[in-house]
């Protein structure tokens, strides 16, 4: 009780400014009307509680306002951008750039074929006799060259298309024999003087005996039949079809063989013939990876597959499988040739010429199987949608219509894939 009562007379003692000044550390300023009158003011305890629930309320008001400001802007700039971003580089992609073409682009279809040589050549005996010497398989018989012997007599092979048939000499006939004759007779070097016609002259008669003379042949100015033998070109010998020693009869054939030319021969279904001619481009590549230009030069009938068993087909009652032999010529060298080797051939089953293309690498996909590339001007980058057309595999270029022109930049991968 006195404790009291000295507690009051303490309180009482304080000065009244101390009091106020007491009051307003404890009280949280609050913006109101100046025309509302201040509240009571609370206990001690209730003030300090109610300070800090003011603060906690001013801080997330204001952190929700900066929150909604930014979402706002965020929400601005996505709804009213309508454009498509340039595309940034993928970290770690190394890109490069190719120029837009104007091309010819086709499409191609990948068959199998075998590398050999062109042509079919055979050699036939004119006359009878007993064989003597045969060529060595693999080697090449050449204009002027022995393409065999007869009773030890060399047969000299000369370019021709049509076989001799009689005997050539001062007095004959004009024919194609005679004018086969004087066309080798002037690439050997000993036709100066021969007019280079179907007729069997004393020019040619010279000319015969100077070339026998220097060939080591016996000199009579005339070829009796069998003693030179008429292929298109050089020959490769592919294999003997008699032994040395036989004896041959006039007609029989002796040696077979190719030229000299690579090739390679495809064998193709009937209904695939209509979509090529002679004379179409095609890619060969070759086993070790190398691809060679080719052109198509012979399109065979329809025959019946050497690969097929036309008597076992029969007996199973199977159709035999029909195809068209196609002769395809290389150009430039083949290293490393190996005969009969598997290879692959592109053949154009369409093609459109001039055409703007750019690398199928470049082309990036888009919704809805459409596509896009990426131009490149000075520094900066833009998307450009196209349209394909045709897939070249064979050159990588793809053909493609949109805002492009060529010798513009389009952005590929640096590595070349």
């Amino acid at each position: 009780m006195h404790g009291r009562i000295e507690q009051e007379r303490q309180d009482a003692g304080n000065h009244p400014e101390e009091l106020r000044q007491e009051r307003q550390v404890d009280e949280v300023p609050t913006s109101v009307s100046s025309t509302t009158p201040p509240a009571a003011p609370p206990t001690t305890e209730r003030r300090r509680s109610g300070g800090r629930r003011g603060r906690t309320v001013l801080v997330t008001v204001l952190a929700l306002a900066v929150t909604g400001a930014v979402g706002w802007g965020v929400m601005r700039v996505t709804t009213n951008s309508t454009a498509r971003p340039a595309p940034t580089a993928t970290p770690g992609l190394a890109l490069a750039t190719a120029k837009v073409e104007q091309a010819d682009v086709a499409e191609r279809r990948l068959v199998n074929g075998t590398l050999g040589y062109a042509g079919a050549y055979n050699v036939i005996v004119s006359r009878s006799g007993v064989v003597t010497r045969l060529p060595a398989v693999g080697s090449t018989v050449t204009r002027g060259k022995a393409a065999y012997e007869i009773d030890g007599a060399r047969v000299p092979l000369l370019y021709g298309d049509r076989p001799a048939w009689r005997d050539l000499r001062l007095g004959v006939s004009n024919g194609l024999d005679v004018l086969q004759l004087e066309r080798n007779l002037k690439a050997l070097g000993y036709g100066k003087n021969v007019t280079v016609d179907r007729h069997f002259s004393y020019a040619t008669y010279y000319a015969l005996r100077r070339w026998q003379k220097a060939a080591k042949l016996k000199v009579t100015g005339q070829v009796p039949l069998g003693h030179v033998v008429f292929v298109p070109a050089a020959i490769r010998v592919g294999g003997w079809d008699t032994k040395v020693g036989s004896v041959v009869a006039p007609g029989q054939l002796i040696v077979h063989g190719t030229s000299r030319a690579p090739a390679v021969l495809v064998q193709l279904a009937p209904a695939e013939l209509p979509q090529i001619r002679v004379g179409d481009q095609v890619v060969v590549t070759l086993p070790d990876g190398k691809t060679r230009k080719g052109r198509i030069r012979v399109i065979g009938a329809v025959a019946v597959d050497a690969d097929t068993d036309t008597d076992a087909a029969t007996d199973s009652g199977a159709a035999a499988k029909s195809v068209a032999p196609v002769t395809i010529s290389l150009t430039g060298k083949v290293r490393g040739f190996l005969d009969q080797a598997q290879v692959q051939v592109s053949i154009v089953t369409q093609q459109h010429k001039k055409v703007i293309a750019v690398p199928m690498t470049a082309l990036l996909a888009r919704p809805l199987g459409t596509y896009e590339v990426v131009v490149v001007e000075g520094g900066s980058r833009r998307r450009v949608p196209v349209e394909t057309g045709l897939f070249d595999e064979s050159t990588g270029m793809a053909e493609v219509t949109g805002d492009l022109k060529p010798g513009m930049l389009v952005e590929v991968p640096g590595d070349g894939s």
